[in-house]
C-alpha cells in the first residue's frame, strides 16, 4: 500500500499559479503511474494530469495541456504539478493517485480505477 500527502493547495486570482506536492511513501516501488485529478462540487473526480516512472512520460487533459506541468522526482518520491494560467473553472479539490505496477496496470492513465492508492486531496480555489 502506497501513502500519499498532498500539499500546496490554496486561494489565487485568475491568471495566478499554485505548485501542488505529492509525497509517497511505503510500497512506492509497485508504483507505476502517479497522477493528479480533480473533483469539483456535483462532479465526478476527473483526470488532469499522469507521469510514468520508468521514463518519465506525461500526458495531460486537453483542458490543462499549455497551463500544467507534471514532473516527479524518483529520489524524493515526490510529483509536482505546476499550475500557471489558472482559470476559475480550475476550482477543484485535487487529489493525487498511485497505480498499480505489473499486469494489473491496463495503461489506462485517466481512469481512475486505475489507481488503488489516493491521498487526502488539496483544495485550489481560483477567483476571477
Amino acid at each position: 500500500q502506497v501513502q500519499l500527502v498532498e500539499s500546496g493547495g490554496g486561494l489565487v486570482q485568475a491568471g495566478g499559479s499554485l505548485r501542488l506536492s505529492c509525497a509517497a511513501s511505503g510500497r512506492t516501488f509497485s508504483s507505476y503511474v502517479m497522477g493528479w485529478f480533480r473533483q469539483a462540487p456535483g462532479k465526478e473526480r476527473e483526470f488532469v494530469s499522469a507521469v510514468r516512472w520508468s521514463d518519465g512520460n506525461t500526458y495531460y487533459a486537453n483542458s490543462v495541456k499549455g497551463r500544467f506541468t507534471i514532473t516527479g522526482d524518483n529520489a524524493k518520491n515526490t510529483v509536482y504539478l505546476q499550475m500557471d494560467s489558472l482559470k476559475p473553472e480550475d476550482t477543484a479539490i485535487y487529489y493525487c493517485g498511485a497505480s498499480v505496477a505489473g499486469p494489473l496496470y491496463r495503461g489506462r492513465y485517466w481512469d481512475t480505477r486505475e489507481y488503488p492508492s489516493w491521498g487526502q486531496g488539496t483544495q485550489v480555489t481560483v477567483s476571477s
